[in-house]
């Protein structure tokens, strides 16, 4: 576990970051100028992952793991936000005549039966107009744009039973991405795919004037990476993750030769694959184009893996920086710089309350 304590402050709020392979909490309080001021965070290894969680034993284990981040990082809040996982969540952008509110939500009821593949009855739904001006859009003669999300009910109870038995508040549960392009994005009004390497999934989010627009999730992540580098070269995954951040993508950025750098590229092509049918989408829906990349996650600072995307897109990509719109002492960066795209999601959940 890595842990630090920094000071407390009255009503500050917590953003947990529930993953497949840790716990992320970062607590933030009101800070000069409306700048969120950095707490404390924490981040517990080899949590499990929430969906997969049923028995009572497994919960219990989850509960208790999120206690002891909060116990050793000295959290003065018990006020919690939290994001439900990506792959978890349906969303849509729909278009609809312009009408009232109340038909407005039966006609959003109406379409969400198109694309949730459960039950409605199952689900939680949740939907955002993202048309700024509802008259004006009227007068031009355009058609409502709104966003629809969907979540399952099962997982949205465990979510707010494991935070009441680890004595938290969840005073909101949204998705990983609107996170993420709060930490990393602070509302700019760029049209940006946010790519995030968890250490089992990959979450890509096109962010189009603040709004997560477009969603998608693959099974491939940090950790699969370092399994394909352990089978290539028989050995243990200790070793093999001490490659993978050595090396990465160095040879095939430069000269395209090279064993370790051509078992992550061949790895990491689903992810590829995936980024390329995510711009193919968005640009039949959109007039749109999409103007940068910006990596988060655990696998984010995989050496040369910029170059590399840079190369393939013809686009600007770089890893982003959570910490930019937070306030914090000087001599934390160096550190804060090395576990900044593990805590972006987490960041942007607290600063869901002070912003």
């Amino acid at each position: 576990m890595g842990f630090l304590g920094l000071w407390g402050k009255k009503k500050s709020f917590l953003g947990v970051d529930i993953g497949t392979s840790s716990i992320k909490v970062v607590e933030l309080a009101p800070g000069p100028n409306r700048v969120p001021r950095l707490v404390t965070y924490g981040r517990a290894e080899d949590a499990s992952s929430i969906t997969k969680v049923d028995s009572e034993e497994d919960i219990r284990r989850l509960v208790v793991t999120l206690q002891e981040v909060c116990r050793r990082a000295r959290v003065s809040s018990r006020k919690a936000v939290s994001a439900l996982p990506a792959y978890t969540v349906f969303s849509s952008v729909i278009s609809l005549p312009v009408m009232s509110q109340k038909e407005l939500a039966a006609a959003v009821a109406w379409e969400a039966r198109k694309f949730v593949p459960l039950p409605l009855e199952e689900m939680t739904l949740d939907w955002k107009l993202l048309n700024d001006n509802k008259k004006t859009t009227e007068a031009q003669g355009q058609n409502l744009r709104v966003l629809l999300t969907a979540a399952p009910q099962n997982v949205v109870k465990k979510y707010l039973d494991i935070f009441k038995r680890a004595n938290l508040e969840l005073l909101s549960l949204e998705t990983e991405a609107f996170a993420l392009e709060r930490s990393l994005m602070g509302g700019a009004a760029e049209t940006v795919m946010i790519v995030d390497l968890g250490a089992v999934t990959t979450d890509i989010s096109v962010v189009e004037q603040g709004i997560p627009v477009l969603n998608r999730s693959i099974d491939v992540g940090g950790l699969t990476l370092t399994k394909a580098i352990a089978q290539s070269l028989n050995i243990d995954v200790k070793r093999a993750e001490q490659f993978k951040r050595d090396i990465g993508l160095n040879v095939v950025a430069t000269s395209g030769s090279g064993t370790i750098p051509h078992t992550i590229e061949g790895t990491i092509s689903p992810v590829i694959n995936e980024i390329k049918y995510t711009f193919n989408l968005y640009q039949s829906q959109s007039s749109k184009g999409i103007e940068k990349i910006i990596l988060t996650g655990g696998s984010a600072f995989l050496p040369h893996l910029t170059e590399y995307l840079e190369k393939i897109f013809q686009l600007r990509v770089y890893v982003g920086d959570p910490w930019a719109r937070i306030s914090y002492p000087l001599e934390m960066k160096p550190v804060l710089d090395e576990v900044g795209p593990q805590f972006a999601g987490a960041l942007g959940l607290a600063m869901r309350e002070l912003i």
